[in-house]
């Protein structure tokens, strides 16, 4: 792997022990992180989102924006003016929230859709509070929220927004001239590139045909990703659409409007996993694409470099949550189920949530994007699920070859987490014998050490592997009766894998490696959609 660097300690094989083994890790800055491995020279084409993606916009400049931008349409609908006197908090909101338009409660959920943090206004609630309607409205939170939600979107559609933009890049803007030097070597490494972007043609950057091989503007995801709309094409003279549907494949150099995943795929010649999309609205760009289409992805999170400095700039508040583990693992370690005293663990649990408030507030008002404790957030949940890679720039592919081989970290359950190897477990016979469910293990040296009494030394124990040596003999070519008689049988047990037959970090691969069509259908049924 081209991502690690080892030390060896004179062994022949030149392969390190492990506790001299030291695996190389760029700055977290640059890293790319990864959920599904991915090998970076399969993909063919290289999709690219527009907004807080190619175009990183200035926060909070930006946001504060759109808020006065949103706050003058909802007056202009018939909103009181005092609402004219709201400022852009940048302190307050994070993404990845829920609103609960019956009660008007902003929440942050675990992974499970439990309640972390519950706020109704700017009042942060207890846990007994939340859910309690408060008094009666003349208008209802779901209205309001009806009547914010298409504020924002006509802002964006029919406002001024755009135009305020284009008007003042270098207030709103980022300028970042790594862009252009990452989209030409895209290209000279061979790999095709395109722009797929809900903004219209008026918006986007024109000299933009340089560098992609296709572009479609005004693709209104997620709806591309389904059914889609009517597919144009773009006269870049007049910035006008060419009446009916395009037909034919796309040509490069030109601008479409429109259109959906799947045709769009035909014209261009790919398929899902061909596909490395990048983008980052979790919902719009990587959900629906991962989910509809399975091409693979890369979500961009711009506050993941605040996040990764808040964890490696407190670490002492994360030893001390680990050492009030250590003291509550103490006081319950010599105690069973025959135990009638309760230790007092009070104290300590107060001491745990104080450090706990104290981490959360390191990130911001809301805490973590990620987490709140131990606990993941919903955003995290469905970044696991759905993005194959992320980081805070997609500008950090500049720090990897386009070989490169991104491989997932384990991902290990609470008893393999939790439980050191050193802390080996033996069992009895009587006791595996009580483990009605434990597979009966078998390997491949079984197979080899049985191999000599089938010439006459002594009798094979073991049915099933005595038919795999007969069906191997027939195979090899022996003209015995017995041997053909066993071949031509249904066999009545599993073979035992002579070798790896599937791995995870295949999972980007469409091809077999035996050419076997049988092999290629069975991968293709024991692998778990990403």
């Amino acid at each position: 792997m081209a991502d690690s660097a080892v030390k060896t300690n004179g062994d022949s094989n030149g392969i390190p022990s492990s506790e001299k083994r030291k695996l190389f890790k760029r700055e977290p800055r640059h890293r790319v992180f990864v959920n599904r491995s991915l090998h970076l020279d399969k993909i063919k084409f290289f999709g690219f989102d527009m907004d807080y993606t190619l175009a990183v916009y200035k926060s909070p400049q930006y946001e504060a924006l759109g808020f006065r931008l949103v706050v003058e349409r909802l007056v202009d609908i018939g909103y009181p003016e005092a609402i004219n006197e709201f400022r852009y908090d940048p302190t307050f909101p994070i993404r990845g929230l829920w609103f609960d338009s019956r009660y008007g409660n902003l929440l942050k959920v675990d992974s499970y859709g439990n309640i972390l943090v519950c706020i109704q206004g700017f009042k942060f609630l207890k846990r007994e509070s939340t859910g309690v309607k408060y008094g009666e409205m003349h208008i209802s939170f779901k209205s309001i929220f009806e009547d914010v939600r298409g504020t924002v979107d006509w802002i964006h559609q029919k406002g001024t927004l755009k135009s305020e933009t284009v008007a003042n890049l270098e207030e709103y803007v980022h300028k970042d001239d790594r862009i252009p030097i990452l989209l030409e070597r895209i290209r000279e490494h061979g790999f095709k590139s395109f722009l797929l972007t809900n903004s219209d043609y008026n918006y986007s950057n024109k000299k933009w045909t340089e560098y992609f091989d296709y572009i479609v503007v005004d693709a209104r995801k997620p709806l591309f990703f389904n059914e889609g709309t009517v597919l144009r094409q773009i006269d870049t003279d007049t910035g006008r659409l060419s009446l009916g549907v395009h037909t034919g494949q796309i040509r490069p150099g030109c601008i479409y409007s429109g259109g959906c995943c799947d045709i769009f795929s035909k014209m261009i010649g790919a398929k899902g996993k061909d596909v490395l999309y990048i983008g980052d609205h979790i919902f719009g760009d990587i959900l629906k694409s991962k989910k509809i289409r399975g091409w693979r992805t890369f979500l961009v999170i711009p506050e993941l470099g605040a996040e990764l400095h808040v964890w490696t700039a407190k670490k002492e508040l994360y030893n001390e949550i680990q050492n009030f583990d250590y003291r509550l693992a103490d006081l319950y370690k010599d105690l069973d189920s025959a135990t009638t005293e309760k230790p007092d663990i009070r104290k300590i649990q107060t001491a745990m949530k104080e450090v706990a408030l104290e981490m959360d507030l390191a990130y911001g008002l809301l805490g973590s994007l990620f987490r709140s404790g131990s606990r993941q957030t919903f955003f995290a949940s469905q970044v696991i699920r759905y993005a194959d890679l992320y980081a805070s720039t997609f500008l950090n592919l500049l720090q990897y070859p386009f070989s490169y081989f991104f491989k997932a970290a384990p991902m290990l359950m609470s008893h393999e987490s939790t439980v050191d190897h050193e802390d080996f477990m033996r069992l009895s016979d009587e006791e595996l014998e009580r483990t009605q469910l434990c597979p009966r293990s078998r390997s491949v040296s079984d197979v080899q050490a049985s191999l000599n009494p089938l010439d006459g030394a002594s009798p094979i124990k073991d049915v099933n592997l005595r038919e795999a040596l007969l069906l191997k003999k027939a195979r090899d070519g022996s003209k015995d009766s017995k041997t053909q008689e066993v071949a031509n049988l249904p066999r009545a047990r599993a073979e035992t894998p002579k070798k790896l037959t599937h791995h995870h970090d295949e999972d980007d691969s469409d091809e077999s490696s035996t050419g076997s069509e049988e092999v290629k259908q069975t991968v293709s049924l024991s692998s778990s959609p990403n």
